[in-house]
């Protein structure tokens, strides 16, 4: 028992250290960081003043890794949402990887703000106005260009649509001497010191040099640790349910979960 107990403390100071490592390493481009600095409405509402080039933007409400879903059940954690006092509502989502900032994963983004922003029974004109924003490692759209601005038009006119469903890429490759580049500078930044905008370093160095926000850094890791986990026991329960050898009560003790939810993946389970 001793043995063991002395086998967990270790195992927690491990990870404890490997998380000092990653706090210290952390960058605005990733996005479990980026979620954590940007919830903070002052910082959100500097990050959409300097992207859109608006001094009069007022950010109403702010929230980092946010689920939204689908009527199939389908979901997306969105890194950052906010809603301005306009009532138009911003998805920010940095992307280190191309693959994650494709067309159609911004343009399943944007629909599923449209969805899940609007109530049974609202008419289509109370549709917020909508920006889809991805800040990209990359250059993901290889036109050289610090930020590219997508908007549906009507072709045979050359004007806009009018549906008020924006979606934004922004270049971190291009670090000038513009608003914009001194941002994209400042994501690529581990030094808060070498950061050019105070508002957005103070935060940073918040989480990095704080005790109190270093503790919530941590407590975050752990929530990641502990959702993959119960993710991978929904999956081992799932193999056993099809190969349909154990009962409920034998794969819930054997996965570590409750016995109800079992039986609710048992997609075989009569109606």
């Amino acid at each position: 028992m001793a043995e063991v107990k002395m086998q967990k403390g270790l195992d927690f100071e491990r990870k404890h250290e490997e998380d000092l490592r990653r706090i210290r390493d952390f960058r605005l481009m990733d996005d479990n960081f980026m979620s954590k600095v940007f919830e903070d409405k002052p910082c959100a509402e500097f990050l959409l003043r300097i992207i859109l080039n608006r001094d009069d933007l007022k950010v109403k409400e702010v929230h980092g890794q946010h689920d939204l879903n689908n009527i199939q059940g389908r979901s997306v954690r969105l890194d950052i949402l906010a809603v301005d006092h306009e009532n138009r509502a911003y998805n920010v989502e940095v992307q280190r990887s191309d693959s994650g900032a494709v067309a159609k994963r911004a343009r399943y983004n944007s629909s599923l703000l449209d969805a899940n922003l609007t109530r049974k029974g609202d008419a289509y004109d109370a549709l917020n106005e909508t920006y889809v924003i991805f800040i990209t490692e990359n250059d993901v759209l290889r036109g050289g260009l610090p930020i590219y601005h997508i908007n549906r038009i009507i072709e045979e006119m050359g004007k806009s649509f009018g549906d008020e469903a924006h979606i934004i890429y922004v270049n971190s490759q291009i670090k000038d001497d513009t608003a914009l580049g001194k941002l994209m500078h400042d994501f690529t930044c581990t030094n808060p010191d070498d950061m050019n905008y105070p508002v957005l370093a103070q935060r940073v160095r918040y989480f990095k040099e704080d005790t109190k926000g270093v503790a919530t850094m941590c407590r975050a890791f752990e929530e990641v640790r502990e959702e993959t986990k119960h993710e991978q026991s929904i999956e081992i329960a799932k193999s056993l349910l099809e190969v349909g050898k154990m009962t409920y009560e034998e794969i819930a003790r054997s996965v570590q979960l409750p016995v109800e939810e079992v039986k609710a993946l048992d997609t075989k389970k009569p109606a």
